[in-house]
C-alpha cells in the first residue's frame, strides 16, 4: 500500500440567504502551508477551513473524516463535527 496526505484548503464565499458557495479547493504541500494560506484567505472569505486526507494511491481508497486543523469564519455544518 502506498498512502499518501494530502493537504487542502476549502474556502466559502456568501450566497443567496444564508448559503455558503464553495470555491475551488486548493491543494498545499504541508500543513504548514495549507494553514499559512488559510490564515491569509480568512481575511477575505466568508469562511476557511484546512485539512488533511489520506488515501492509497493503488486502491483510490480516501479517508472518510478528515483531519480539521484550521477553521475561521462561517463554514458549512459538516466541517463543525470534524475535529
Amino acid at each position: 500500500m502506498s498512502r499518501q496526505t494530502h493537504f487542502l484548503v476549502q474556502s466559502f464565499d456568501p450566497a443567496k440567504g444564508d448559503q455558503l458557495k464553495a470555491d475551488a479547493p486548493i491543494a498545499c504541500r504541508s500543513e504548514e502551508s495549507a494553514r499559512r494560506t488559510a490564515e491569509r484567505l480568512a481575511m477575505s472569505k466568508a469562511g476557511v477551513v484546512a485539512f488533511s486526507t489520506n488515501s492509497d494511491t493503488e486502491t483510490g481508497d480516501y479517508d472518510d473524516q478528515p483531519t480539521v486543523f484550521f477553521r475561521a469564519g462561517r463554514v458549512p455544518a459538516e466541517f463543525d463535527s470534524m475535529p
